[in-house]
């Protein structure tokens, strides 16, 4: 963005005071000349957006001609498009250059952007206006469509009016916004010295949009349920503690829909979905925002082998939901860009794969002994029995020693993080949690790297590639029960759940099961989650003596899936932080100056 009156950019300093003071002393000037700088009569019933004075001359552009950013135009095609017509636009000032007699602006709004060309000798007495406008500011223009003789669409203005003034300016084009903490802070700024991080939180709204349609479809009824609980319950996680005045009541704020859910089903709502609001009391990361977005749904007389198929459709179409919904605003070079950084690629069948085969698969290609698990755990017993005489003890010598060999078994292996491995088993409580901890440490990140896709998917157009050798999606299936106190226990093996998770590119984004319906088996569930509590356990539930009686009346065989729509957007815009997809992420208190 130009400017003759930008100085350097910064968040504040004696320079940016100088020139908002600039600013502020050009809106008394509009004040002094009986205009508002702040004005709230604009008739804007005729106005166009920018992107359908593109559209409407598309078939004017010139084939090969400049840029995609900048292309060309015949003149003469574009007057006889025009027919002499004036548009109406509204938008903020990003650039201007030229003095004089003529002078180029370039206007943006929601849509797209477009120049703007003012001559004296067009505007007369209305050319006086444009003394007082900088980058920044919000205006209001009529021109009839026209082609400069660099072949650029432009807008030769009858007329120009200051809606808004921008007393500060905006950052430098050449340098733009790029300290991370303050654009996140300044997403207003953000939004309009980086366009790409506009994109993405369209893409939000396409990709909720896609979410909603398609279980809409299929007869899923959208409910609201309270977020205000009087009881930890839905998942294992941390909450938000609050307190009701009125009530003289303590509460959580949710950390999960599910269980408000699942008494619809109980009471006949035979698929319901919740898009919705949770809060986790829990540290920041690159995939973890306390806040965050939830869809859940449920749907009776179903198995989580059918929502495995369920959720395979549902990703297919929401991103297609996403790239038309992003080629309609003008944005398709930036939907192909996202396909092209994904590492993934979902055209590809998914894979599934149990979770012990999971760790079995992956002890091998790690170049571990057949025997490396049993080892690992009883390395971790034995730092178990440490810590019982002595909480400040370390791994001994016979575990550091094993840890050595292991780490040098290959490549990968010396990215497993053995010693936490190690820890986590200690911790282990059971089987179930052994097992989960194994996998966590030596399957998981490496999911990406064992399913693999060398096909390639051209365009519609046929120009580019979707995917050349990018991971394929997995369903790891089949949980310990110990780590499911809400999935339903398998036929076959009480001591695992029917339900999967679903990792892309090794990052986990949804889970998913076949409920459990039996409300005395969930009442020991939730006993057992009490114990751990006692214990000292923070990511536990508290036992639902109302939940265990909705089951009582009945509750049909179902299935319930949970998915974080903020990795979601992550995923599909190829955004590696949640901060990037969420328009004002958590952030710690801004320092005070001084």
């Amino acid at each position: 963005m130009t400017d003759a009156s930008q100085g350097p950019p910064g968040a504040g300093g004696s320079g940016e005071e100088a020139l908002t003071a600039a600013r502020r002393a050009k809106a008394e000037r509009v004040r002094a000349a009986g205009q508002r700088p702040f004005a709230n009569d604009a008739d804007l019933g005729d106005r166009v957006w920018l992107r359908e004075i593109r559209d409407r001359f598309a078939s004017a552009l010139l084939p090969g001609a400049g840029s995609e950013e900048n292309p060309q135009y015949d003149a003469g095609r574009v007057a006889a498009l025009a027919g002499g017509v004036e548009v109406h636009v509204a938008g903020r000032l990003i650039a201007r250059r030229g003095f004089g007699k003529a002078v180029f602006l370039r206007l943006r709004d929601a849509s797209a952007e477009l120049q703007l060309f003012a001559k004296l000798d067009v505007m007369g007495e209305g050319f006086a206006a444009l003394e007082q406008l900088d980058v920044g500011d919000h205006v209001e223009a009529r021109g009839l469509p026209m082609v400069t003789k660099t072949g650029e669409l432009s807008l030769e203005l009858s007329s120009l009016r200051l809606l808004t003034k921008a007393y500060r300016p905006l950052p430098e084009k050449w340098h733009g916004l790029t300290d991370v903490d303050l654009r996140y802070r300044r997403r207003y700024v953000d939004l309009v010295a980086n366009p790409a991080v506009a994109s993405v939180l369209r893409a939000r709204t396409l990709i909720v949009q896609g979410l909603r349609a398609f279980l809409d479809a299929r007869g899923f009824l959208e409910v609201e349920t309270p977020t205000l609980h009087a009881i930890v319950g839905g998942a294992a996680a941390r909450p938000f503690c609050t307190h009701h005045n009125a009530l003289d009541l303590p509460l959580f704020l949710r950390i999960a829909p599910e269980l408000y859910l699942k008494r619809l089903l109980v009471g006949g709502l035979e698929r319901v979905y919740e898009l919705g609001r949770s809060y986790r009391n829990e540290g920041l990361s690159p995939r973890h925002n306390p806040e965050f977005t939830m869809l859940e749904f449920y749907q009776a007389y179903a198995t989580y082998e059918t929502l495995m198929d369920l959720t395979v459709e549902l990703l297919r179409s929401v991103d297609g939901h996403l790239e038309r919904g992003m080629v309609a605003l003008g944005k398709g070079a930036d939907y192909r860009g996202w396909v092209e950084r994904r590492p993934f690629t979902l055209a590809e069948p998914f894979a599934r794969v149990t979770m012990r085969d999971a760790i079995a698969g992956s002890v091998a290609r790690l170049g571990l002994p057949p025997d490396a698990c049993a080892r690992l755990e009883a390395c971790g017993r034995r730092l178990a029995d440490a810590l019982t005489r002595d909480p400040g003890a370390r791994t001994d010598e016979e575990t550091r020693g094993l840890v050595q060999s292991y780490q040098g078994a290959s490549a990968s292996a010396g990215r497993v993080e053995w010693y936490n491995l190690i820890r986590g088993l200690a911790k282990a409580e059971n089987d179930g949690e052994r097992t989960f901890a194994l996998y966590e440490y030596l399957a998981e990140p490496f999911l990406c790297e064992q399913y693999r896709s060398e096909r390639e998917y051209p365009y519609d157009d046929g120009t580019q590639i979707r995917a050349v050798n990018k991971s394929r999606p997995v369903f790891v299936i089949d949980y310990p029960f110990e780590t499911s106190p809400l999935a339903r226990r398998k036929d076959a093996d009480p001591t695992l759940t029917d339900r999967f998770e679903l990792f892309v590119h090794s990052r986990e984004l949804c889970n998913a099961f076949s409920e459990l319906n039996d409300p005395d088996d969930q009442a020991a569930r939730f006993q057992e989650q009490v114990r751990k509590k006692r214990r000292g356990a923070d990511e536990t539930m508290d036992y639902d003596e109302d939940y265990v009686r909705a089951l009582e009346h009945g509750m049909p065989p179902a299935a319930g899936f949970g998915l974080g729509v903020d990795r979601l957007v992550m995923m599909l815009a190829a955004q590696d932080s949640i901060r990037d997809v969420i328009a004002f992420p958590l952030l710690r208190p801004e320092a005070s100056p001084g």
